[in-house]
């Protein structure tokens, strides 16, 4: 028995209940069917939208280097970077506990994608300054991208008492580097980043140094637990000249999350953290204990929401 023939059946009083009901049960499967039809659309939405990845790095710096990763937009994060004297400087200094350098920095997102900053560093009075640009994200989807690629160009200022006077003219005080920093996360464990560099001097020691340094650098970051993971940073100076007088930065250490900061611990025979510095002037063997341990903290402060 069809519903009409239910209604037209059906004594007066129960006429606009069984009405009723015939049109809610005619409205159900369309109903129902709409939704599957939104929930379909959905679907086919979300499998053709791209799927970046996330956190590659936990922090804007790996332990003396940049990573890929800027702060989100319209971000401030504020960074300590420490170094104490080198463990083999004895007893007498409590193994590098009597001597430190410190670094001091802002960096700001203006987008998702595109970061500057500024710092100062006791060793030689500097002053930095640098842009970072997210070019690629790696992504799966259409298009897929299998890297991360940040461009980042930075230049810093000596702003030492020299004794000559041609050494205090502003050009000959700054140093510049230019990186292109390619990043890919295998993994939610397992990230790895290439580092080219290209580190321009003024002025050099010795007229006979490098003013352009070349290096490869290569960084791994691989995650122990939730909060922590373990990161190692090495980079080999190409130049024959810069070689030959210095060391290749190593570093090793640890990041720790917890909350709004990470708190980064690693040892490292490069005393500078900015690369103009580190790169030419890293002096200290690693594996002959000329070890500088130290610490990275970071702590991010939003400071208003993006317009869609």
């Amino acid at each position: 028995m069809t519903c009409l023939s239910i209604i037209k059946s059906a004594p007066g009083g129960r006429l606009p209940a069984l009405l009723l009901l015939a049109l809610l049960l005619r409205a159900a499967p369309a109903a129902a069917q709409d939704d599957l039809l939104r929930q379909l659309e959905q679907q086919a939405a979300d499998s053709t939208a791209p799927d970046f990845a996330t956190a590659t790095f936990k922090g804007t710096r790996i332990v003396n280097g940049h990573s890929v990763e800027t702060p989100p937009g319209r971000t401030l994060v504020f960074l300590i970077g420490h170094r104490f004297g080198t463990l083999n400087s004895g007893a007498y200094n409590l193994f590098g506990l009597d001597q430190a350098t410190i670094r001091l920095g802002l960096e700001y997102g203006l987008t998702d994608r595109l970061a500057l900053g500024a710092g100062r560093s006791s060793l030689d009075k500097t002053y930095d300054a640098f842009l970072k640009y997210k070019l690629l994200r790696q992504h799966t989807g259409p298009r897929a991208t299998p890297v991360t690629v940040t461009l980042m160009a930075a230049s810093t200022l000596n702003t030492l008492k020299y004794s000559t006077g041609a050494d205090r003219k502003l050009g000959t005080r700054l140093a510049y580097a230019y990186q292109a920093l390619v990043a890919r996360k295998f993994s939610p464990g397992l990230s790895v980043q290439l580092m080219p560099t290209l580190v321009h001097r003024n002025l050099v020691p010795r007229t006979t140094d490098d003013h352009d340094v070349l290096a490869l650098g290569g960084a791994v970051r691989q995650k122990l637990t939730r909060r922590l993971a373990l990161t190692a940073e090495y980079y080999y100076v190409l130049s024959e000249q810069a070689a030959a007088q210095g060391r290749n930065p190593l570093a090793l250490g640890f990041d720790i999350e917890t909350g709004g900061h990470v708190f980064q611990l690693h040892l490292t025979n490069a005393q500078a953290m900015v690369e103009p510095l580190f790169l030419p002037r890293t002096a200290g063997d690693f594996f002959d204990g000329d070890i500088y341990f130290g610490f990275n903290i970071s702590r991010s402060f939003a400071t208003g929401r993006l317009r869609e």
